[in-house]
């Protein structure tokens, strides 16, 4: 077989994504022929070398590619284990008798919920997750207060986090009570807390944040908890919606 980049064998493999691989690759976390890997860029040869990843070895047989869609409860880590011994990914995965080797895509905060795609599937996972995708991402968010139409505005036009902007927003007010508002916001970027240093720079902290959809998934009738397969229709468009962004 040809020589191929390391991170793209972990993934196609249905260990990881991409972006996941190169950084167990950075971490030194990965072996090829006993030499531990610490460099992106390395190739190998998927059908000749012994690859070993977290001391695991990789068999980068041809595997079924999984999908599932979840509705993660908050105080749940959106990973498979956690030193700390808190709930994962992979206990909902056990109350819901999944026995699929697959791992979340992308990440939502420890006190958030929502929806959470899960797969073996490292290309696609890299496509969901790469900014370039510009995939849609849509939140319902609570907050103590009443934004102004001037400090929302600013979060449509993007706000400087660690000196770099935020992409454009779509944010819009659903309903307002005597002391909190609820909006909705589509993001097309994922830095790490963005919601929440989005809204603590016009002053507004936020009380609940739930995703509702990534691209043309949606929560739909699931349950806190409950994680089902995704239809064929349904990975037809989030394909098809890759594809677009990808294109632009």
């Amino acid at each position: 077989m040809a020589l191929e980049r390391l991170q793209k064998i972990i993934a196609r493999a249905g260990f990881t994504s991409r972006r996941k691989a190169e950084k167990l690759i950075l971490d030194g976390r990965v072996k090829v022929n006993g030499r531990v890997i610490d460099r992106l860029g390395t190739r190998a040869d998927p059908g000749k070398d012994h690859i070993k990843v977290n001391g695991k070895l990789l068999h980068p047989r041809k595997i079924p590619k999984r999908y599932f869609l979840a509705f993660k409860p908050a105080n749940v880590i959106t990973s498979l284990n956690d030193p700390q011994g808190r709930a994962t990914i992979a206990d909902l995965l056990r109350a819901n008798k999944i026995r699929a080797h697959v791992f979340p895509v992308g990440r939502l905060d420890w006190d958030a919920d929502g929806l959470l795609l899960l797969t073996n599937d490292g290309e696609l996972a890299n496509q969901v997750m790469h900014p370039r995708g510009h995939l849609p991402k849509t939140y319902r968010i609570k907050v103590k207060g009443h934004p102004s139409d001037a400090a929302i505005t600013r979060l449509r036009n993007g706000i400087t986090i660690a000196g770099i902007k935020t992409l454009p927003a779509k944010v819009n007010k659903e309903r307002v009570t005597e002391r909190t508002t609820i909006l909705k916001v589509i993001l097309i970027e994922g830095r790490h807390h963005q919601l929440k240093l989005m809204f603590e720079s016009i002053g507004h902290q936020i009380i609940s944040i739930r995703r509702i959809s990534i691209g043309p998934l949606s929560l739909g009738h699931l349950r806190k908890g409950q994680i089902r397969h995704l239809t064929d229709v349904e990975l037809m468009r989030l394909k098809k919606d890759l594809k677009t962004c990808e294109d632009r």
